[in-house]
């Protein structure tokens, strides 16, 4: 008789939601390297906005933009993280929908620069402050919800471009390096 054992899965077929948020956390260690790479393209934009010209900092955040995530997956593999959540993990309908709610925000921020382009970088920190705001549930760290918010509090103090990039850059890599910080040592809330 040929009797076969049970297969135990390596990730769980069902998860609660702290599995999830635990998966997501550990896959992305607790997404620190997006945070900074994100961070350094708003760096880069405000550097092209006060060397070059407003509209070509769009185009560097826009362009830098849909680096990020490839770029924070290097980082990832790099730093031993698997850079993917388990499949059956069901977060990763949620951050596939923030990526495309944000995605189909770009052309409103980009249609305000065309109104007046010193919009465009408060328009882009609501943008990617809202984004933050999901992050919370994502990954189940409170430190998300202060992080968006503060983004989009940046986006409504900061009217001119140079100073709308400077601060989502300096923002985004403070909070990134504490996060990467704390995910070395262990959780964060």
């Amino acid at each position: 008789m040929n009797v076969r054992a049970p297969v135990t899965p390596a990730v769980p077929v069902t998860f609660t939601i702290d599995d999830a948020q635990r998966d997501m956390r550990h896959a992305y260690m607790d997404g620190a390297p997006g945070v900074l790479t994100s961070g350094t393209v708003w760096l880069i934009a405000g550097m092209a906005c006060i060397l070059r010209s407003p509209a070509e900092a769009v185009w560097a955040l826009f362009i830098g933009g849909m680096l990020i995530h490839p770029v924070a997956l290097v980082l990832l593999k790099l730093s031993g993280r698997p850079a993917a959540h388990a499949r059956t993990n069901p977060l990763g309908t949620l951050a596939l929908m923030t990526t495309i709610w944000m995605i189909l925000s770009l052309p409103l921020a980009y249609g305000v620069s065309m109104l007046r382009i010193e919009w465009f970088f408060p328009a882009m920190l609501f943008v990617i402050g809202g984004r933050y705001l999901t992050f919370a549930t994502l990954y189940g760290m409170r430190i998300y919800l202060l992080f968006g918010a503060v983004l989009a509090l940046a986006g409504y103090a900061l009217g001119a471009q140079g100073a709308g990039a400077a601060a989502g850059a300096a923002i985004e890599i403070g909070v990134g390096a504490f996060m990467l910080a704390t995910a070395r040592r262990g959780r964060v809330g």
